[in-house]
């Protein structure tokens, strides 16, 4: 491990503490990994506990995959199911729909899961920059290299509301993307049009003879009546961008 990547792990550890039992919400993603194998290595899998919150706006892979990460790291994980499509400003779908999921998840740690499971302490990790992928190779994470993957709700254009059907159809044809090769993209919800996004490098690819029938057949399923190919390629907060004005 280089002295740069200790150096941030210790200030990692150091933000931590030393709480009698720490909770961490946990996605199974890089910033959250870290954190917990972080966690773990500073006050061991007794004393840690990462807390998934599982919703429809979760595909069943990425859940899978949250789970291997904590076997690996050897915390122990905890499924809460969150509610946040019961909330209207949540389904309407504005700029503000992550705060309401995310109000969703801590409130149910705090009043339900912290005393039931003796945290003293909850920890959250924000986006960092790309040097976290360092540290999550140094800690020989196997989501070091994983691509950042938004929640489903995200593939709706903002005040589109979000459904339980719109995110089905999403996840499905994702999913089929996915065992198609095409293990980065993002699906977006244009009511009967699904608009792939993906890597510039898979944009020729993915309309050559085979694969685009495939993708065709494979995103139809999913209940959508066109496909899209958006030959910008994939673009991360594509629908939120578009709400920040540009000043010239």
């Amino acid at each position: 491990m280089s002295n740069a990547v200790a150096d941030a792990v210790a200030k990692v550890a150091t933000a931590i503490g030393r709480p009698a039992r720490l909770g961490v919400a946990f996605s199974g993603g890089v910033d959250s990994s870290v954190l917990l194998a972080v966690a773990v290595r500073a006050l061991g899998p007794r004393r840690t506990l990462a807390i998934l919150g599982v919703s429809p706006s979760l595909a069943a892979d990425e859940r899978a995959a949250a789970h291997a990460v904590a076997a690996y790291i050897g915390a122990p994980i905890l499924e809460i199911e969150t509610h946040e499509g019961d909330n209207p400003a949540y389904r309407a779908n504005g700029p503000d729909r992550c705060f309401h999921c995310k109000d969703e998840l801590f409130t149910h740690i705090s009043d339900e899961v912290a005393a039931r499971y003796g945290l003293t302490a909850v920890a959250y990790g924000e986006h960092a920059d790309d040097a976290i992928r360092a540290v999550a190779h140094a800690l020989g994470l196997p989501s070091a290299d994983k691509p950042a993957a938004p929640c489903l709700a995200s593939r709706i254009p903002h005040f589109q509301e979000v459904t339980p059907e719109k995110l089905r159809q999403v996840e499905a044809a994702e999913s089929a993307l996915r065992s198609l090769g095409l293990r980065e993209c993002r699906v977006r919800h244009h009511g009967d049009i699904a608009r792939i996004e993906l890597p510039v490098e898979d944009l020729v690819r993915a309309v050559s003879t085979g694969l685009r029938e495939d993708i065709h057949r494979a995103v139809t399923a999913a209940g959508f009546r066109f496909v899209a190919l958006d030959v910008a390629g994939i673009q991360s907060g594509a629908f939120t961008l578009s709400l920040v004005p540009v000043r010239g």
